[in-house]
């Protein structure tokens, strides 16, 4: 059995909880940090996308928006050619926490990378953006309906 994925998700789990534990005093866990950097770097972003950026269904982002709207940290905004469409936008209140975020990820980042050369960082940093397209793909698919064929 390949261990591979295994060992992806006990890092990924092991980061978050970090994060988690670290952003918990901001009311930032939960993920709900994850949701202000990336409206951050892309100003503007629907919600549909954002959610497929962060790859959760559309109703847990829905809810982590709405927190976060809540309290401060972002904002919906009508579109100005179609009123329909909301926009989201961090406040200034979130702009404050940007760096702190980016910060704990460059850290956790060092952490994890500690050991590697900067090849072996390169090459892991491809290989795992390869694996990423790849799940992408079947998790597209997935959430339109189709059923994987084991």
């Amino acid at each position: 059995m390949h261990d591979h994925l295994r060992e992806i998700g006990m890092i990924a789990r092991a980061l978050d909880s970090i994060s988690n534990i670290e952003f918990k005093a901001l009311g930032l866990e939960k993920g709900k940090y994850l949701y202000v950097v990336r409206i951050f770097e892309h100003p503007g972003i629907i919600q549909e996308r954002l959610a497929e950026l962060i790859k959760v269904d559309r109703t847990t982002a829905a809810r982590a928006i709405k927190k976060l709207e809540q309290e401060g940290w972002i904002e919906r905004r009508s579109d100005l050619e179609n009123q329909k469409i909301k926009r989201l936008y961090v406040t200034q209140k979130g702009e404050t926490l940007y760096p702190l975020i980016i910060r704990e990820h460059e850290y956790s980042t060092s952490v994890a990378l500690s050991g590697l050369d900067e090849q072996e960082s390169e090459e892991l940093l491809r290989l795992l953006k390869k694996v990423r397209r790849n799940v992408e793909t079947d998790w597209t698919e997935v959430k339109k309906g189709k059923h994987r064929e084991y």
